[in-house]
């Protein structure tokens, strides 16, 4: 091996092994991400390693659907809310008034 070889080995050298510890350094951060968010991982192969069974991803299936049909209610109240709010805003001010006297009739009979 010439010393011009060696001089550029030994220039590159560091630049090789900056490109692969970022490389490496991503796939960690990448993996922490997915364990950190619930997000399943998979082998070299495309096998499921977390969770590591189906109960496992059923129960969370399930614990997600409950979760996501109780945010769905919540949603549908504040839309309820956000409507009345708009119509209070943008009603005349007369109408809101006559209304809000005819419950007060109601409320004192």
């Amino acid at each position: 091996m010439t010393p011009e070889k060696i001089a550029f080995f030994k220039d590159i050298f560091p630049m090789i092994a900056v490109v692969t510890g970022i490389a490496v350094g991503g796939w960690v951060l990448t993996t922490w991400l997915r364990i950190k968010n619930g997000y399943p991982l998979d082998g070299a192969w495309g096998q499921a390693v977390h969770p590591r069974t189906d109960k496992e991803a059923a129960e969370r299936v399930k614990l997600l659907t409950n979760e996501n049909a109780e945010l769905r209610a919540e949603i549908g109240s504040m839309k309820d809310r956000l409507a009345n709010v708009e119509r209070i805003v943008t009603d005349d001010s007369h109408r809101l008034t006559q209304e809000i006297e005819q419950l007060r009739d109601k409320r004192a009979n």
